[in-house]
């Protein structure tokens, strides 16, 4: 395997007044410049969309705003990162967060979906669904309206050697269990993952 380093990252503040803040991160110094700015260009567009899902969720006045970003995954040539957003509204019951990942394929210059990690044709989503049940019953999540299988763009995230499927707060389950996060193995998949691509790295042992 050719040497591949992590990318460079640089954290960017957003601020609006003291009640308002939103960190996210941004690549510096790839060689690719034009990958460099189109990673860019997406990271910004998801922290925006977070923002405006929180301001346009309710009608009360946002008293408090928080944006943070966690890097899951940066070896291989696979970058993957989550982006959250807690904001409390004047007078709610409580904060809202709201998680979403972005995972990109370094090697080939290019944006990941989830059905971009696996063998054209392959019933991933089944596949996965049916770990999740098992871990539903191993680790007896409650769950608000049961669970049948995933979306086919389920959110996720790569974390060394797993693949985390993961859910928005009510999605499955009631709001006090948080987000409801399922590690899977890349060896419980190795036969459905499309070998070059981001999994298939990570399974390789070296």
């Amino acid at each position: 395997m050719p040497i591949s380093f992590p990318v460079n990252i640089k954290t960017v503040k957003i601020s609006s007044g003291t009640d308002k803040t939103v960190f996210y991160p941004q690549v510096i110094g790839m060689e690719h410049q034009e990958l460099e700015r189109s990673i860019n260009r997406r990271i910004v567009h998801q922290t925006q969309q977070l923002i405006n899902q929180q301001v346009g969720n309710m009608p009360t006045t946002v008293e408090e705003m928080i944006g943070s970003y966690e890097i899951k995954n940066n070896q291989r040539q696979v970058l993957s990162l989550s982006l959250s957003n807690y904001t409390y509204h004047y007078h709610a019951a409580h904060g809202m967060t709201y998680i979403k990942s972005l995972t990109f394929d370094l090697q080939k210059g290019k944006f990941c979906e989830l059905k971009d990690l696996f063998k054209p044709g392959s019933d991933y989503v089944n596949r996965l669904s049916t770990l999740i049940h098992m871990q539903i019953k191993q680790r007896d999540i409650r769950l608000l309206n049961g669970f049948t299988v995933i979306r086919p763009n389920q959110d996720f995230y790569i974390a060394d050697k797993a693949l985390v499927i993961y859910f928005q707060l009510y999605e499955i389950t009631p709001y006090v269990f948080g987000f409801p996060m399922f590690p899977i193995s890349v060896f419980d998949i190795q036969d459905i993952i499309d070998e070059n691509g981001p999994l298939g790295r990570m399974a390789v042992n070296n």
